[in-house]
């Protein structure tokens, strides 16, 4: 089938622009329960009040699943922010006000708990983490308070999409989780330092903390734990950078 535009390509996964429609076609050794799960998320997203993309279908492209759902015109704030550095501070402030109101959204009935899926992505990482690690690990995250906010899971400037008229989409809930809002921010956090973004992660933890009334010391608790779930995914770059922030237990 052919398609109008490629708007992002991945190592399993391909998006592309049909008309007033997104197509996201996974590829052939792609989890069917994880394209199906991701597609419930969408659907269970939707009925909140946030500003999220219909969900169409869910199909099968040339023996390969896809996702269909509705194409949002505009720019991600990833590019308006690469565009304009000089409104660099303007654009954070629109970032965290965006995941604040994700944030104070009630969760879904049966939306994912966060804490379940840190510790299955804690238990998949024996070859990476060593056991003794692995059980502090678990151990602190059993440990930590149950909440039950909508954690987008994957918040970055990419996954927002700003129209013209100023209107803010969120888009890409494959990783949605109800659960603990220090956990959203640690991730976002470290997506910042992967990228190598140094400097703009500390503006956002600061912002972040702020603006929710968040101890920076309850965000950085969530780091190892974010951390040793984002080694599951075995991207082989980040592994290194990944097990300093697992080894880091202790914060002041």
């Amino acid at each position: 089938m052919e398609f109008e535009k490629v708007l992002a390509k991945r190592n399993n996964k391909t998006i592309y622009k049909n008309g007033d429609k997104v197509v996201k076609v996974f590829n052939e050794d792609f989890s069917k329960a994880d394209i199906l799960n991701e597609a419930l998320n969408m659907a269970r997203i939707e009925e909140t009040d946030l500003n999220v993309p219909k969900l169409y279908e869910v199909t099968m492209i040339d023996g390969k699943w896809a996702i269909v759902s509705e194409y949002i015109e505009g720019k991600t704030l990833a590019e308006l922010m690469e565009e304009n550095p000089a409104d660099q501070d303007k654009y954070l402030q629109l970032f965290v006000d965006t995941q604040l109101k994700i944030l104070a959204t009630k969760a879904p009935a049966n939306l994912n708990k966060i804490k379940d899926k840190m510790h299955a992505k804690i238990s998949s990482t024996r070859n990476l983490i060593e056991a003794t690690v692995r059980y502090d690990l678990h151990t602190r995250l059993a440990g930590m308070k149950d909440h039950y906010k909508v954690c987008h899971g994957d918040f970055n400037p990419s996954n927002l999409i700003i129209r013209d008229d100023g209107e803010v989409y969120i888009i890409d809930w494959a990783h949605v989780t109800q659960g603990n809002a220090s956990a959203d921010a640690a991730r976002t956090y470290l997506l910042f330092k992967l990228d190598d973004e140094d400097e703009l992660a500390e503006q956002y933890l600061n912002l972040f903390c702020k603006q929710s009334d968040i101890a920076k010391q309850l965000v950085q608790q969530w780091l190892p734990i974010v951390a040793a779930s984002q080694m599951s995914k075995g991207n082989a770059s980040d592994i290194e950078k990944l097990r300093n922030w697992v080894e880091i237990f202790d914060y002041q």
